[in-house]
């Protein structure tokens, strides 16, 4: 039976799940113009915490990567299937649920696709991972 790019993208979520993998997109310019903003406005009100506070609410953003991987458009989720294909030929399975069952009871496996993932995230989408 072939496996199927959601059950790729099922797999992937799961690893990133265990893993508490979290990732946010590097601010543009006009992200920078408004954390230095609400920063500026945040050391007016309250001096030297109130510059950190205002600094700590506009930073940030991340989001778990099993998140961003769902709402990944079909053309990128398909790339990630088959740099993870690539990775998973060797393995003998008969199924999405037998494959998820190896990967996750291999941490070499589980950490080569983590390594593709990072790396996909990174230099894909420009993002910064945790």
């Amino acid at each position: 039976m072939p496996i199927m790019a959601k059950d790729i993208m099922k797999l992937l979520c799961a690893i990133s799940e265990q893993r508490k993998m979290k990732a946010a997109f590097k601010h543009s310019g006009r992200g920078a113009l408004v954390t230095g903003i609400v920063a500026f406005m945040g050391a007016l009100v309250g001096g030297p915490p109130g510059l950190a506070v205002g600094a700590w609410m506009r930073s940030g953003g991340f989001k778990p990567v099993s998140q961003i991987l769902m709402q990944l458009p079909r053309a990128q989720q398909q790339t990630l299937f088959n740099e993870a294909t690539a990775i998973i030929s060797p393995l003998m399975f008969t199924d999405a649920t037998q494959l998820t069952s190896l990967v996750m009871g291999s941490e070499a496996l589980q950490l080569q696709l983590m390594g593709m993932l990072v790396n996909f995230l990174t230099k894909e989408l420009g993002a910064e991972v945790r």
